[in-house]
């Protein structure tokens, strides 16, 4: 059995943010002018980046089962630009990431719990696990190392 954990977090967000384009995830329209924290300076370059967030977000809630959106927001984080002071870190944009963590509970692949945070569903666990397993058998097709873990 492969594990999300095996996988090149890459490949697997890539699997994901494509599966999620195919569901017809809905975008809000806000999405193309914000900024990801308030360490950020300008919007997202990329068409495509709240697909990519939803995946990323999914894949953090696996490795790290019951997490909230402030502990979300400090993983998302950036650095802010306070010139020439010393460097002070800054959390993500906690709006963004309850939203998508709204969005994903809609679609069945997250629960809350009041007390310990969020986690994901069956439903969510064999997505991952889908989408993990396809990545693997891609790379076993192009190298033979990766052969071993399927």
């Amino acid at each position: 059995m492969v594990d999300v954990k095996e996988v090149p977090a890459d490949l697997l967000l890539n699997k994901l943010a494509s599966e999620f384009k195919e569901k017809n995830v809905e975008i809000p329209d806000w999405v193309n002018y914000l900024k990801d924290g308030i360490g950020k300076e300008r919007a997202w370059v990329q068409d495509d980046w709240y697909y990519t967030r939803l995946a990323s977000i999914m894949r953090k809630v696996y490795l790290n089962t019951n997490i909230g959106i402030s502990r979300l927001s400090q993983e998302y984080g950036s650095r802010q630009d306070r010139g020439t002071k010393r460097y002070h870190p800054v959390q993500g944009s906690r709006f963004i990431i309850r939203n998508i963590l709204q969005s994903l509970e809609a679609l069945g692949y997250l629960k809350k719990d009041t007390r310990t945070g969020r986690s994901l569903t069956p439903a969510g666990q064999s997505m991952l696990d889908k989408a993990a397993k396809e990545v693997m058998k891609s790379l076993a097709e192009k190298d033979k190392v990766f052969e071993k873990y399927l």
